[in-house]
């Protein structure tokens, strides 16, 4: 039977049976019956890769962290989740070098893990509690980034949009560069994408972006 543990560009976490391409963490979210009783545990929201160093794992083993699992790197990003930096070390430092770049000149130093976790996690969280996400202007966004459009979320390719689903992504369709969209992808990650780092995206999505 699938475990909750399926993550869309929102943050939620589903029971369906595609796994996706990478796995995440936030802490233990599950109870001894491998129930979810919690969205999240810390503000440490990492996107890890399935495998690492010959490590096994019992999914939603008690007391350990729960698996979480995501279609690809740009859906991990748009939920809010970053490169782990352990299994993922030089990714994780492409991506911190190019959240700096993205953040000048507001930051001068390349942050550390907690400065990156803090300011996701009150991007992912607003203090007014409104909505997650902010409104922009395809023109606006660069490659890689999810975004909401009547009511689901797609992902931009350009200047064309590609419906995001749990198995993969769907027929491309042409957008205006005018377009107003609810941006699901949280603004700092948005900046480092625009500054160079470039979201790994499924093979569905690839083969679209290469016709």
């Amino acid at each position: 039977m699938p475990l909750q543990n399926r993550v869309d560009p929102y943050g939620r976490l589903h029971t369906v049976a595609a796994r996706g391409t990478m796995m995440g963490n936030r802490g233990v979210l599950h109870d001894d019956a491998k129930r979810i009783v919690a969205p999240w545990r810390t503000r440490r929201w990492i996107c890890c890769v399935l495998e690492f160093r010959g490590r096994h794992r019992e999914v939603f083993a008690p007391r350990r962290y729960s698996e979480l699992f995501f279609l690809d790197e740009a859906t991990a990003l748009a939920a809010g989740h970053r490169p782990c930096a352990e299994c993922r070390r030089p990714r994780y430092e492409e991506f911190r070098a190019a959240w700096a770049r993205g953040r000048r000149p507001r930051e001068s130093r390349v942050p550390v893990a907690d400065d990156i976790d803090r300011v996701l996690h009150e991007e992912r969280s607003p203090r007014d509690g409104s909505a997650k996400g902010f409104g922009a202007r395809l023109a606006t966004l660069p490659p890689g980034v999810i975004v909401e459009l009547q009511g689901r979320p797609w992902l931009v390719l350009g200047d064309a949009l590609t419906p995001w689903s749990f198995d993969g992504y769907g027929q491309a369709v042409a957008a205006g560069s005018e377009t107003l969209t609810r941006v699901l992808t949280p603004r700092s990650i948005v900046r480092a994408i625009r500054a160079g780092f470039v979201p790994g995206m499924h093979e569905s999505a690839r083969r679209l972006a290469a016709r």
